[in-house]
């Protein structure tokens, strides 16, 4: 099969390709795609190394499925396109989920859904969809559900690699100054969210929002904890 990634050079564009190859897909042929910056990096495939191409301009033609990992935008962009060159477009993004033409696959739940797509192209759920779906189903045909409250915590990771660049310089900020903040809540500077020098230097502000001016405060107690405390050392031994 004629196998082609968009969005190669990513996190997830990587571990599609490991994932391919630890399963040994059926692939004869492999195409990387991503920006045009990123356009003739060599990739490792295999024994081989696969250049990469510029996805924009790209002729897709002759692939079979190609996996798309590139963001919502490039998504809408050249998801139609691709499929229209004859292959079928499987997306990890936001972009087509709630397309009534497009199938919203779980391959343990609904995978007879990815016959019937009309546009070419199949979705999957979020990642915290994917993971509770196989697990619900079978509640679900046995007791019937009716609705669920869901609580997650998701990976920074999942903005792209400038929100992992984000929480780096905030974690490094807190760390950094870990004394002050104990008895300051404002003695820690963090840019606005989304502003990090490593994202736009040039529109990131050198004056944070909030700052502290106070110089950190000494810990007081409570009436309540000295009165405890006087108590306790009145009490007999």
């Amino acid at each position: 099969m004629q196998i082609g990634i968009v969005g190669a050079t990513g996190q997830v564009g990587g571990v599609m390709r490991r994932v391919l190859s630890e399963r040994a897909f059926p692939v004869d042929r492999l195409r990387l795609f991503a920006s045009a910056r990123s356009a003739g990096r060599p990739l490792p495939w295999g024994d081989t190394q696969v250049t990469v191409e510029d996805a924009a301009t790209a002729d897709y033609e002759g692939l079979d499925i190609v996996l798309f990992s590139a963001g919502k935008g490039t998504s809408k962009e050249l998801a139609p396109r691709v499929a229209d060159a004859g292959a079928v477009v499987i997306d990890n993004s936001s972009a087509w989920r709630m397309d009534p033409e497009v199938p919203l696959v779980v391959s343990e739940v609904n995978p007879d859904a990815a016959a019937n797509r009309p546009k070419g192209i199949i979705a999957n759920p979020n990642c915290t969809t994917m993971a509770a779906m196989p697990v619900l189903r079978p509640l679900h045909a046995e007791a019937g559900l009716v609705s669920m409250v869901v609580a997650t915590y998701q990976a920074v990771s999942g903005s792209g690699l400038n929100g992992v660049a984000e929480l780096d310089e905030q974690v490094r900020k807190v760390a950094d100054r870990a004394t002050e903040l104990a008895f300051d809540g404002e003695a820690v500077q963090i840019p606005a969210p989304g502003c990090t020098r490593a994202r736009s230097p040039s529109t990131c502000s050198r004056s944070p929002a909030r700052s502290s001016t106070t110089a950190p405060r000494r810990p007081t107690r409570s009436r309540s904890s000295a009165t405890r405390a006087a108590r306790s050392s009145a009490s007999p031994g």
